[in-house]
């Protein structure tokens, strides 16, 4: 089995979906029989998996910065990132590299050129979609070209690309080098949390079991989340929360916004009557709403954000398009039908165990990776691309 080094340019462990992912992705492979290493900054908080070699920038080059987006002490600590990548390359020998995100193949593809592994990018997202998220607002239409310019020059230097969603897939594959393989991200059900647990994180959150909608995440622009709150002022028999564990500004008028820690949030989604995503931006796949599905909570969400739910089978789904209008109705509708917030809520559950089960999808990564084995055996993967 292969030998793989996972790189991710971001403190971990950290309770976020990016990380999240990095870490089930990482569990997913090593249960097939791949040799995991882990690569990725100094920082972090919680425990990692013992069962992998980790490489890590120095804690003092590290940014203190937990969240995503740009930071001022990230370029020195993506230089030794991509050191690092190459010492251990150099000692291990890897097969290959899984580089998360654009950032995360830059390093590892400038570390491929001084001899390091073939690359395969793991697009968590369309830049071109969310680059601008992270920008002035008056930078907003110039964020997109960027964004488009870095997601087609990193697919074309890639050995393989990964993508989460068919959005991503269909915006990369004309661009793409070598071969690319769209798999949803896993899931591996964790036992749920008692009664007693849920009854505590509701009382935090001073809502009654099954009788709030719930958004938990962090409140980043691409979220949407004002749309949820000018939602939430308009149907005040409805308790709306959001909750989150990222430190900053929490205000948003007309719903209960409240800092858990991770375990509490995931206690209080088993208590939710409805669990809400507003997010419209193409390209990803948000780690939360397999943590609904694991719930057996109903979701209300846009179209489009996930292509394994289906309208009125698993999810309730609103237009792509849809302002607050139908996120009340939405809402309105589900709080007075709790036989369709069960069969939702359930439909959502055998989702998760038939589309996401990890077995599966780990299977199909390492295929993905075989390719790249294939391709560099053969001397493509450092020369032209394939035709």
């Amino acid at each position: 089995m292969p030998r793989l080094a996972l790189l991710g340019a971001f403190p971990f462990p950290a309770p976020f979906g990016s990380q999240r992912y990095f870490a089930a992705q990482a569990a997913a492979l090593a249960d097939a029989g791949a040799e995991i290493t882990l690569c990725c900054y100094g920082s972090g908080s919680g425990e990692s998996d013992r069962r992998f070699d980790m490489v890590r920038v120095a804690a003092a080059l590290s940014p203190r910065r937990v969240r995503s987006g740009p930071a001022l002490a990230k370029p020195v600590a993506d230089l030794a990132l991509g050191r690092a990548l190459l010492r251990a390359a150099s000692a291990r020998g890897f097969d290959a590299v899984l580089a998360h995100n654009v950032e995360g193949a830059a390093i590892a593809l400038a570390a491929r050129a001084l001899g390091g592994p073939p690359v395969v990018y793991v697009a968590h997202t369309l830049m071109a979609a969310e680059l601008d998220a992270w920008l002035p607002r008056a930078l907003a239409s110039a964020a997109v070209g960027v964004g488009a310019r870095l997601d087609r020059g990193v697919a074309a230097r890639a050995d393989a690309v990964l993508t989460l969603c068919e959005p991503a897939a269909n915006a990369l594959r004309p661009h793409a080098r070598g071969c690319l393989a769209n798999v949803a991200p896993g899931h591996a059900p964790q036992p749920p949390p008692d009664d007693a647990e849920i009854a505590r994180a509701c009382a935090e959150a001073g809502v009654s079991r099954d009788g709030f909608a719930l958004y938990t995440g962090n409140f980043d622009r691409y979220q949407e989340l004002p749309v949820l709150a000018a939602a939430a002022r308009r149907v005040p028999e409805i308790p709306v929360v959001f909750a989150t564990h990222v430190p900053g500004h929490l205000a948003q008028p007309g719903v209960r916004c409240l800092r858990m820690a991770p375990q509490a949030a995931r206690a209080l989604t088993y208590g939710a009557a409805v669990t809400l995503a507003a997010r419209r931006r193409e390209g990803g796949f948000p780690i939360k709403l397999l943590e609904y599905m694991e719930a057996g909570r109903a979701i209300l969400a846009r179209a489009g954000l996930c292509e394994t739910l289906e309208h009125d089978r698993s999810a309730w789904l609103v237009p792509r398009d849809a302002g607050a209008d139908a996120f009340v109705a939405a809402l309105r509708a589900l709080h007075a039908a709790p036989a369709t917030r069960a069969r939702l809520g359930a439909g959502a559950r055998a989702t998760l165990e038939a589309r996401h089960a990890w077995p599966a999808l780990a299977s199909r990564i390492l295929t993905l990776v075989e390719t790249v084995q294939g391709t560099a055996s053969d001397g493509i993967a450092h020369g032209s691309p394939a035709r």
